[in-house]
């Protein structure tokens, strides 16, 4: 059964993420989204060396190892915390600054992939170096300038095998965390490529890129409307060579009209881990928008009196209720969706719907926010404003609020892509 008591191993992983949220986020979110391009390597560098210090890969748990206790002559399994435990974190650290959490070095989407999709050698040969001296980063490589939220039945990015090799061509835009992957540390990308281009959806493999590898360029760093510590890259692959060993999935399609496209549906398994992540992040954005709307609405002589019927409530106590309200449900599903992440179970319905609902709650906190504050909310006096910008992109990455909507559509309902779109 799921619990709603925060389990000791978190509380401890949470005190220490909000001092680094308060003493190392906050007081550099100005700067760093006035500089875009700026790398907090302080925060970067502390981030690494706490990681190694708890043994910890970074952003994404790997498979974890159950420990068996005896307790009455019986052996119990201790529950698995590890994606509970990244749903508070990321929450924190978002809180402090969304762009810096994203700067947090190794396991983020490139690790995932691995982790969803990769092989017990493949895991231990690129998961393991987020465990060295060095802070390392990965990222993914998905979106094409082509195409959209179309893009995964779209991809033109070839791969051609030659020999003990694999040949990539092709363009990826809006690479989170592509240039400090390739260029600024010693990490990789996982890019999206089909073998067939015939074959469709059946066609499309991830394949590991590392950094230094001749034929991948960075060419481009967006200028954005938010999390603008984070960067964000377009990447041109030349004639790239990679190790045959660097596909992640079958290196053949077996059958190409095969329905169930296993390649692509393990890759898409990342998504499940990860899309719990981007909610917790739009919530700890939420949360920190509450709450200095609340100081400065007491500020003002404004207190929200709780307990008492709608009907006695003012306007704007109403209006702050209500915000409370959709944060705290958000969170329970989201929680639900990392727990059943933890358990091994299903959880793409509950991924999509947090997704879903987390982009729309913080867009709405936020806006609603600058509204009762008007001028002061506007202002760069405060983090609000920034709040507000940062906001949006969480119902944009990792799949759009449309296209999460029709994911949790077509489970719900049993239709294909081809039946519902």
């Amino acid at each position: 059964m799921i619990s709603f008591e925060m389990p000791e191993k978190i509380q401890g992983a949470r005190v220490l993420m909000e001092t680094v949220a308060e003493n190392m986020m906050r007081p550099v979110s100005r700067q760093l989204d006035e500089n875009e391009h700026e790398i907090p390597w302080d925060y970067i560098e502390f981030m690494h060396t706490s990681q190694k210090a708890m043994g910890a890969s970074g952003m994404t748990p790997g498979d974890e190892k159950q420990r068996k206790e005896k307790e009455g002559g019986e052996k119990k399994k201790r529950p698995r915390t590890g994606f509970q435990t990244l749903a508070f974190t990321v929450e924190m650290l978002s809180w402090g600054d969304v762009g810096m959490w994203l700067c947090t070095p190794g396991g983020l989407l490139g690790a995932a992939a691995v982790n969803a999709t990769g092989t017990p050698e493949q895991k231990e040969r690129f998961l393991t170096r987020f465990q060295g001296d060095k802070p390392v980063f990965d990222a993914m490589a998905l979106t094409e300038p082509h195409a959209g939220s179309a893009m995964p039945a779209e991809v033109r990015t070839i791969a051609v095998r030659d020999g003990d090799e694999w040949v990539l061509n092709g363009e990826k835009i809006f690479v989170t965390a592509g240039h400090k992957a390739l260029v600024d540390t010693d990490g990789f990308v996982v890019v999206w490529a089909t073998i067939d281009p015939e074959a469709g959806r059946a066609g499309v493999r991830p394949f590991v890129v590392e950094a230094g590898t001749p034929g991948a360029k960075v060419t481009k760093l967006e200028e954005k409307l938010g999390i603008r510590a984070s960067d964000t890259a377009s990447i041109v692959l030349q004639d790239c060579r990679i190790p045959f060993e660097n596909i992640l999935g079958p290196a053949e399609v077996i059958e190409k009209k095969k329905k169930d496209e296993e390649g692509f549906k393990g890759a898409m398994a990342t998504f499940d881990a990860t899309r719990p992540l981007v909610a917790a992040s739009a919530l700890g954005i939420a949360r920190a928008t509450l709450e200095l709307l609340k100081e400065m609405l007491e500020e003002r002589g404004v207190t929200i009196r709780y307990g008492l019927p709608r009907s006695r409530m003012t306007n704007i106590e109403r209006e702050v209720v209500d915000m409370e309200t959709w944060l705290r449900s958000t969170w329970l599903l989201t929680l639900k969706s990392m727990w059943l992440a933890d358990e091994r179970k299903g959880n793409t319905i509950e991924a999509s719907a947090c997704k879903v609902k987390a982009g729309d709650v913080v867009v709405k906190i936020t806006q609603k926010a600058l509204d009762l504050l008007g001028p002061l909310g506007y202002s760069r006096e405060h983090l609000l404003e920034k709040w507000f910008r940062d906001a949006k992109i969480n119902d944009l990455y990792e799949g759009t609020g449309q296209i999460n909507r029709l994911i949790v559509a077509r489970r719900i309902l049993d239709y294909s892509r081809h039946e519902l779109n």
